[in-house]
Parts: C-alpha cells; structure tokens; sequence
C-alpha cells in the first residue's frame, strides 16, 4: 500500500537517486540545467522544511520511496510558489499520485497566502504536460523569476490562484 507523507531527513539519498534515475530514463541532462544538476539534491529535506514550502513524498508500509514532488517560493517574483522536483519511479506512474501531489501543492498555495503557482519542465514530459494543464496551468511565453534552468525547459506554466 502506498501513501502520501512530507519529506524526512532519510529520504534524501532515495529522492536524490529517483530523481537522477528518471533524468536518465528521459535524457534530461545535468548540462542542460535539469534538477539533475541542482547543487541541493542531497540536501531536499533542509531546503522543503524552510518557510513557504513543502515537499512530499510517496513511500509504502516497508518505507521505501517511490518519488515525490515540491513547493517553494519562486525566486526573484513576489506572490509566486514554484512546482518543484517532481519525479516517480515507473512502477506508481499512472496511479494518481502526480495529481495529488499537485493538488497538495495548490492547496498550500492557497493557504500560505500565495497568489500564483510557476513551473517549467519540457515537452519530453507530455504526459505530466498534459496534467498541469488538466489542472489549470496555463502556458507562458516567457520565464518568470529566476529558476536556474537553462532554455532546455522550454515550457513554462503558470496558475492563477
């Protein structure tokens, strides 16, 4: 059985090696300015504990994790929480947990006081794509604040709260 828990000091290896194993699988490259190359990988649990931002996680009764997603405050743009390190393991693909995770996230959102929620990914991930706009993203021509990734993520989206 799988559940939906906030993050824990002892998850960081195991999302910091989901979160390099799905870059594999979908050749989003660490040069490329991905979350792969992200400085604070390792560190998940110190960075989504601070104010404004939260990250869960997927694990079962064994306590293994399966993947997980995050909030935090965008940088260099007021108002705005930004969708973050959203990544599973293929095994819980298809089974709803991207959908809550993000449901949790506008949720706090709204809660925090927050007007907007960011986020940037690309096209190699249609099917989480085609999720965020399910739930209201809208497309962006342009990035907003100062995420760190480079022109690889070519699509940006944001929601309205």
């Amino acid at each position: 059985m799988y559940f939906i828990r906030t993050i824990q000091l002892q998850d960081n290896p195991h999302i910091a090696k989901i979160i390099r194993e799905v870059s594999v699988e979908f050749a989003l490259a660490a040069e490329s300015g991905f979350a792969v190359a992200d400085p604070i990988l390792d560190q998940l649990y110190d960075v989504y504990t601070k104010p404004h931002s939260i990250y869960w996680v997927i694990s079962n009764d064994q306590h293994e994790v399966f993947g997980g997603g995050g909030i935090a405050p965008l940088l260099g743009h007021e108002n705005t929480l930004e969708i973050q390190k959203m990544y599973f393991m293929p095994s819980i693909r298809g089974l709803g947990f991207a959908k809550q995770i993000l449901e949790k996230c506008i949720q706090f959102a709204r809660d925090q006081g927050y007007t907007q929620i960011y986020l940037e990914t690309t096209a190699s991930l249609w099917q989480a794509v085609k999720l965020y706009e399910k739930l209201g993203f809208q497309h962006l021509q342009h990035p907003l604040g100062n995420t760190g990734h480079s022109d690889a993520c070519e699509i940006r989206m944001l929601k309205v709260l």
